[in-house]
């Protein structure tokens, strides 16, 4: 998060907060971002472009023009699409919603700008904003202090011409998942081909807390409108709002084809420009997956083995409530490595799972489909025993 004071006023600056969400597969979803601080002395926010103060406060000090915010710890929100064009700047108005760097970089930032007051006009009278909070749907975000920077530098468009900022400020957000909750929000099942046993996601793999409040024919009218922090979910054994089902479909000669299921069992809640990221050694080597959008991710140069799926734009982007609507399928076919490539103890299973950037909770290993036993007979080999056995009785009639 970097803050560009662009000019001085008469009693304070005018700065453009800037968020950037480096974040390679996890976004802010609806109902979107809140950012907030507490001001270092008696500042007001005089007006805001792209972004408003959820409350106004106290101005009842002031004569004339009114301040946009009065609060001594103010909570700003991004304003929604459609708004006029004079309420507006780059990078705004998208209802709080930032896509991750990986999958969109263009919407991965999000800015608005203040007209800050009663707060010192040179580099040496500011004081910096404190206690910066960022919440987000699902929350687990921990904010820095804000540290003064290298002013930022700008081109002209003609690229002929820099500018700089007059003053420039950085406060860096982690995102924690232990943080955010005790439990996991997601699970995995699996299945496959050669067993007909289907390992479910654990009994309780996004804990039973609300056991009693999960439903089975929900009521529209008797539910509350669900939230990421306590939704209305299905009731289940494992009592998560999503699984994800990794079924091996096929077995070709070079060749081996996957089917990915996302089911969504949130009430009333869909997930929008939902991402799905999977660790298994042989992403290496993807031939063609269907109807989601692939992107490798490659952290360390000398290893490719985990992948972004995310859905199309327009086509399945987004998860629908629970219901016969609520999941999106894939399947993606893989070349074999010969010297790797086996079925057995549970290679064709992944390693990890992640949705939304949470990480699901898997099954036990010993729980994994497994190959049978023994081969089917040969159907050639049986044939002619019943034939020569049928013989046998007839001659011996």
């Amino acid at each position: 998060m970097k803050w560009d004071v662009m000019s001085w006023t008469a009693d304070g600056y005018v700065v453009v907060v800037t968020m950037t969400n480096f974040q390679m597969y996890r976004h802010i979803m609806s109902p979107g971002w809140k950012l907030g601080w507490v001001w270092s002395k008696k500042e007001v926010i005089w007006s805001m472009v792209g972004a408003q103060a959820t409350e106004q406060g106290d101005c009842s000090k002031f004569k004339g023009n009114i301040p946009h915010c009065c609060m001594r710890n103010p909570t700003v929100v991004d304003l929604l699409p459609g708004v006029p064009y004079n309420q507006q700047i780059a990078n705004c108005c998208r209802g709080g919603l930032v896509a991750s760097w990986g999958q969109d970089p263009s919407a991965a930032v999000s800015s608005f700008q203040i007209s800050v007051g009663l707060s010192g006009t040179s580099n040496k009278t500011v004081k910096l904003p404190k206690n910066i909070t960022l919440a987000a749907p699902g929350g687990g975000y921990s904010c820095s202090q804000a540290t003064i920077v290298p002013s930022s530098i700008f081109l002209s468009p003609d690229g002929r011409r820099k500018t700089q900022a007059l003053m420039t400020w950085n406060i860096t957000c982690t995102y924690s998942q232990l943080v955010a909750s005790r439990y996991p929000r997601c699970c995995v099942s699996m299945s496959s081909f050669y067993n007909s046993t289907i390992t479910p996601c654990p009994t309780c793999a996004c804990g039973c807390q609300n056991k009693n409040k999960c439903v089975d024919i929900p009521t529209i009218q008797s539910i509350v409108t669900p939230t990421i922090d306590n939704p209305i979910l299905q009731c289940t054994e494992h009592m998560c709002p999503i699984r994800v089902h990794w079924h091996v479909k096929t077995n070709y000669k070079d060749y081996w084809r996957i089917k990915m299921s996302i089911i969504n069992f949130n009430y009333l809640a869909n997930y929008t420009q939902w991402t799905l990221v999977a660790q298994h050694p042989n992403l290496n080597n993807v031939t063609q997956v269907f109807s989601f959008a692939y992107k490798p991710l490659v952290p360390y140069k000398s290893m490719n083995d985990t992948g972004m799926f995310y859905g199309l734009k327009f086509f399945n982007d987004v998860i629908m409530e629970a219901g016969p609507d609520g999941n999106v399928q894939s399947e993606m076919i893989l070349q074999k490595d010969a010297y790797t490539f086996t079925l057995s103890e549970g290679w064709a299973f992944p390693r990890k799972i992640y949705f939304n950037g949470e990480e699901c909770m898997m099954p036990s290993p010993d729980q994994y489909p497994h190959l049978p036993n023994s081969a089917p007979v040969n159907l050639f080999l049986a044939s002619s025993r019943a034939a020569l056995l049928a013989i046998c009785l007839l001659v011996f009639w």
